[in-house]
């Protein structure tokens, strides 16, 4: 059963994500968190280029003695779930991050893998007791990936946070239900900043199977800050099975 998904992102009026090019300078960057809890997601969920943002540690070595089979590995073990409020799920296909942490602001991190991820890079989460799926051969298939969350951990709404390329691969995939953005009065205006919605180079012809967005409520947070909440219908037609 796939989650309900919303993306929450804040962004400046061009798009833009890093908000220390934004100007002026600190317009209503504070309200992220605040939205993000009001939401009230059993997991978030964001990119491996954001995901190394929040990384402690170092890559793991690349040669291991033992073997694991590809399946979940959870690290609190089979049938016991945590007591927690959310899961901070990461996509990380090929094992690029080596964590030197469990958890992110007290959510465990689940780490969504691809097959191909060598049992060295297995063995250190596992050293470091980060939680992992797998959802695909080389490549991560989403659908896949938000039905393991929903079957083996109880995910009913998940919140996709970024960044631009992960937001993406998202809606192209047509697994977006509800945009929830945060807007500030300031511009970025030069290039080389990451956009609320981006693609790889592979992906760049992909267009997301929208068929339709409502507006369903604005909200001034103060300061000239908005927050836009779209509800999304998308083609079923087209949307991943």
């Amino acid at each position: 059963m796939k989650p309900y998904v919303i993306c929450l992102m804040h962004s400046s009026l061009d798009g833009r994500t890093h908000p220390s090019r934004w100007r002026p300078k600190g317009a209503g960057t504070d309200w992220f968190e605040k939205i993000h809890d009001e939401l009230g997601g059993d997991a978030w969920v964001i990119g491996r280029v954001t995901g190394s943002e929040f990384a402690k540690g170092k890559p793991y070595p690349t040669a291991s003695t033992e073997t694991f089979p590809r399946k979940s590995w959870f690290a609190w073990g089979d049938g016991k779930k945590p007591d927690v409020k959310s899961y901070g799920v990461v996509l990380d296909a090929q094992g690029k991050i080596g964590w030197g942490r469990s958890d992110i602001g007290g959510d465990p991190i689940v780490v969504v893998l691809t097959e191909g991820v060598p049992d060295s890079h297995l063995a250190g989460l596992r050293g470091e007791g980060v939680s992992y799926i797998f959802a695909g051969a080389s490549e991560i298939d989403l659908v896949l990936a938000l039905d393991i969350l929903n079957r083996e951990l109880g995910v009913k709404r998940l919140l996709v946070e970024g960044g631009g390329v992960a937001n993406g691969a998202f809606l192209r995939a047509g697994l977006i239900d509800e945009f929830n953005l945060i807007l500030s009065p300031a511009i970025d205006g030069a290039k080389g900043a990451p956009f609320v919605f981006d693609s790889t180079d592979a992906d760049g012809d992909k267009r997301a199977p929208i068929t339709a967005m409502t507006l369903e409520s604005t909200r001034e947070l103060g300061g000239g800050v908005l927050l836009l909440r779209y509800l999304i219908k998308n083609d079923p037609q087209a949307v991943a099975k």
